[in-house]
């Protein structure tokens, strides 16, 4: 089990290293220069930019889509003994929600050029994506307690997988998230913000869709 999951790690790991090397990762939205004040250079980084994200994650979808069928293949073996999940995640599923809730109302106040609702919208989906880290950690805590160890058993194994991923791709997204946060604090517009703003909108949505999947594929086996 652990061998299976060292190697998923290293391809992982090598998938994200080839999206660093085709510069994928390097958010390019939130690169300055003289383009910026240019329409047609600004539309073109914007489509770059979008495209890259969409590529970034359809990695990111087959990726989780690999561990969830190594999750359906190994909970078939008798040694799977299923794991009551902290009623906790039910609350941090509301707070992660209330995040994508913040980030989709600051992108819309983004467009109308409304700069002091992008910066209470962007430290309101900081706070609340916060939040969500640190009650998956408490969950893991309660989860321990209980004696539900990585390797205590392959169905708490997969729970620590699943949250830790998600959660470390969460961590990503605030990284990116206080690179914009930092530059409207700093006196950028919100006309600049838009499509970072948007970029970080479409991601947290799409977090919020897989943690709903993976929360419902743990509440269901």
């Amino acid at each position: 089990m652990i061998a299976v999951l060292i190697f998923m790690t290293a391809a992982v790991a090598i998938s994200y290293w080839w999206l660093w090397k085709q510069k994928i990762l390097e958010q390019p939205w939130l690169t300055e220069g003289t383009a910026v004040d240019n329409r047609d250079s600004t539309n073109l980084a914007g489509k770059s930019a979008k495209s890259g994200l969409f590529v970034f994650l359809a990695v990111v979808t087959s990726i989780f889509s690999l561990f969830i069928s190594a999750y359906f293949m190994r909970m078939n073996l008798n040694d799977w003994l299923p794991v009551d999940e902290p009623r906790l995640l039910w609350g941090n599923t509301g707070v992660l929600a209330l995040g994508s809730i913040a980030i989709h109302w600051t992108a819309r106040a983004a467009n109308n050029d409304s700069i002091a609702t992008v910066r209470y919208g962007l430290i309101a989906t900081g706070i609340f994506t916060s939040l969500f880290i640190l009650g998956q950690w408490v969950a893991w805590q309660e989860l321990v307690d209980q004696g539900h160890y990585l390797q205590s058993n392959p169905a708490a194994t997969f729970f620590y997988l699943f949250t830790g991923l998600h959660g470390i791709h969460l961590l990503g997204g605030l990284w990116v998230w206080l690179k914009t946060t930092l530059k409207v604090l700093a006196g950028q517009n919100a006309e600049q913000t838009i499509l970072s703003v948007e970029l970080c909108r479409n991601y947290w949505h799409y977090l919020l869709v897989v943690w709903l999947c993976l929360f419902a594929l743990l509440l269901s086996t």
